[in-house]
């Protein structure tokens, strides 16, 4: 009798967490697992050690608390399980080029992002002999 009860307190327990992992999941909606390339635009060869910072967007394009960072391996790649669905705001960055920004909607269980970064521009002054015509 002892033991025929402990199976079935383990078996309530066992659906009551089962269901609540369930809720939870319904809560926060479907999840998505976003991967990463990084590469540089002039050749498309990977950008190894770039940064991915990833923002969640709120309402009206405003960027939401907190904050993840990535960072890019060998072959300029990296990922992420669990990003939930709805606008996402990446910034990468990487020494010796320019800095990336772009918003995403992310509406898939999967999906990859190739993000090809520039070396900075030239910059022009308005002072001495490097003037460009107007």
């Amino acid at each position: 009798m002892k033991r025929k009860f402990s199976v079935t307190v383990a078996a309530i327990v066992f659906a009551f967490c089962t269901a609540g992992l369930a809720l939870a999941q319904d809560d926060e909606g479907p999840l998505s697992s976003v991967k990463f390339v990084v590469v540089r635009d002039t050749d498309g060869k990977p950008v190894r050690n770039a940064e991915v910072v990833l923002h969640p967007v709120k309402h009206k394009g405003k960027q939401g608390e907190g904050e993840m960072d990535l960072k890019t391996d060998a072959d300029g790649k990296a990922s992420i399980d669990g990003i939930p669905y709805g606008p996402l705001r990446v910034q990468i960055l990487a020494p010796r080029f320019q800095t990336f920004g772009e918003d995403y909607e992310i509406n898939k269980p999967e999906m990859q992002i190739t993000v090809k970064l520039k070396h900075p521009g030239d910059q022009y002054s308005t002072y001495g002999d490097d003037k460009k015509p107007q």
